[in-house]
């Protein structure tokens, strides 16, 4: 089943505490419990706005490093195809520490890491602990995505979908907001992914 999201318009920084939350409460391929997450998105004239949370209680942070995973520490990750019949998608993976991995591609084997001249700073990404756990948000300039996708703009619907993992870390994990069905761990199929529905 193909779940949908309507991302609201906002004016300015948006109050997140009044945005529609995309649960990602889909476990696969190992038992997680202790660990939930959800996600956010919002947009305005020039931007799409990405907020990420997780409940988390035993976060790994290790990588930092350019080239580094962030997947394998707590990691917070959003895939979008920004062109409602392109097969190709953005895959932007973020750790606590913003060790980001910026990738584009139509799957696992074929996609490219892109490397942005500031990391998650291009995207102005922040990230907070909370009692908890943790959160994560960064912007996606329309500009930028129509670098990937020219005939983006924001309006009707686009593909997505929303992940937490930590392949690392004390509680391996796979959470995802629009389900997967493969029988190994592989967040890379974008038949898999939900819609994303601009609202006016």
């Amino acid at each position: 089943m193909t779940r949908q999201y309507r991302i609201q318009k906002v004016t300015g920084e948006p109050d997140w505490d009044k945005i529609e939350k995309a649960p990602l409460d889909q476990r696969m391929w190992r038992p997680c419990e202790a660990i939930s997450a959800y996600a956010q998105l919002a947009y305005d004239e020039s931007r799409l706005y990405v907020h990420l949370h997780a409940e988390e209680a035993q976060i790994r942070a290790e990588n930092s490093g350019v080239l580094d995973q962030p997947c394998q520490d707590s990691c917070l990750e959003f895939f979008l195809s920004a062109a409602e019949c392109d097969a190709r998608y953005l895959n932007i993976e973020l750790n606590p520490n913003l060790c980001l991995y910026f990738g584009f591609g139509t799957g696992r084997v074929d996609r490219m890491r892109l490397l942005l001249p500031g990391g998650g700073k291009t995207l102005n990404a922040c990230c907070e602990r909370t009692a908890t756990g943790w959160d994560v948000a960064y912007e996606l300039p329309f500009k930028l995505l129509q670098l990937f996708f020219p005939d983006f703009s924001p309006s009707g619907k686009i593909r997505g979908n929303f992940y937490k993992c930590g392949d690392l870390t004390a509680q391996e994990h796979y959470l995802a907001w629009n389900r997967v069905d493969a029988g190994h761990p592989d967040f890379h199929l974008p038949a898999y992914f939900g819609e994303l529905c601009f609202s006016d």
